[in-house]
């Protein structure tokens, strides 16, 4: 971790976690709690063109929307644009006005947080106007040894930080949490480690001092099955919620290994709801303000590999009985 600027930059945190680790909630708590202090810009990028993240993030002192690519890659100049604004804006306000003191980037989870501190680090009016002081990765205390498994990028990620939070470990077997632990501090030994519910932070248990890491294959660095992509799928006026449920249980429980990510605002009888799934585990919808984006409203993004994404509407629509998308 960098130490605290005393020259007047913007401090930058990069918050970074595979899919479904948990980047959002525990970022909503942490704002407001005001750990970023009261003058904090929050980033948002999402792989999707159509986002859900900054919709739960309405609490921050201002919050800039990056959808449609990774800002480690694809996204890389509009994130270098959006940092750049963001500086001109801070510039131009007078020298005893408020000023902008921290931006948070809550990363897409296929981002590596490494290319995007070197994006930042080479662009040469950035580096006058910003500085990196920590990288914080969340990790999924359900599934994160499966994911480091079969995925390097979950393991760039983890290499990356100076802090790892631990999400979900209540709900986390105590031998499985310490192997994940051991595997961690394998990984990256200098990173901080904490841990959180809901975004809550809550003590780590003992270590047990015979806890051993997991032993983890060696990856190439692309995984044979093709890249991890986002598809959008918009769900029809009048749809039948419980036939959508069986579907999506349906397709879950065949393809959970390869839908990585489901993530999507639907609006019910009840209400609008945020649906979320982690591969095969659907999480209890949370129930949203009526206040908000509709654009986003009834627009589900599935995000893995190992299939074309105009199947699912397809798939949707069948199993449903609706006309073809």
């Amino acid at each position: 971790m960098t130490p605290e600027p005393r020259d007047g930059r913007i401090r930058l945190t990069i918050l970074g976690g595979y899919l479904g680790s948990g980047k959002t909630t525990w970022l909503r708590h942490q704002l407001h709690a005001g750990a970023f202090g009261p003058r904090v810009h929050v980033i948002v990028n999402e792989a999707a063109e159509t986002p859900v993240d900054d919709a739960l993030l309405a609490g921050a002192g201002g919050v800039t929307l990056l959808a449609g690519g990774c800002c480690c890659c694809t996204g890389r100049a509009a994130l270098i644009g959006a940092l750049r604004t963001i500086c001109d804006a801070r510039s131009r306000l007078a020298a005893s006005a408020p000023r902008l003191e921290r931006i948070v980037l809550e990363t897409s989870g296929l981002a590596d947080p490494g290319a995007i501190v070197a994006a930042v680090q080479a662009d040469p009016v950035l580096v006058s106007h910003i500085v990196l002081v920590e990288t914080i990765v969340t990790v999924d205390a359900l599934h994160a040894l499966a994911q480091l498994a079969t995925e390097p990028l979950g393991r760039r990620q983890i290499g990356a930080a100076d802090r790892l939070v631990l999400t979900k470990v209540d709900t986390a077997e105590p031998q499985a949490l310490a192997v994940l632990r051991a595997t961690l501090g394998e990984i990256n030994g200098h990173a901080a480690l904490s841990a959180a519910v809901l975004g809550v932070e809550v003590a780590l248990p003992p270590q047990p001092t015979d806890a051993r890491p997991a032993p983890l294959p060696l990856l190439p660095d692309e995984d044979a099955r093709g890249p991890i992509r986002p598809a959008q799928v918009t769900l029809p006026e009048g749809l039948d919620w419980s036939a959508f449920a069986v579907w999506l249980s349906a397709l879950l429980h065949a393809r959970g290994d390869d839908l990585v990510r489901v993530k999507g605002v639907i609006r019910t009888p009840a209400g609008r709801f945020l649906l979320q799934t982690v591969r095969k585990v659907v999480q209890s919808p949370e129930i949203l303000p009526e206040q908000g984006d509709a654009r986003q409203d009834n627009s589900i993004v599935f995000i893995g590999r190992g299939y074309r994404p105009e199947d699912l509407g397809r798939s949707m629509h069948r199993f449903l009985g609706l006309p073809s998308a």
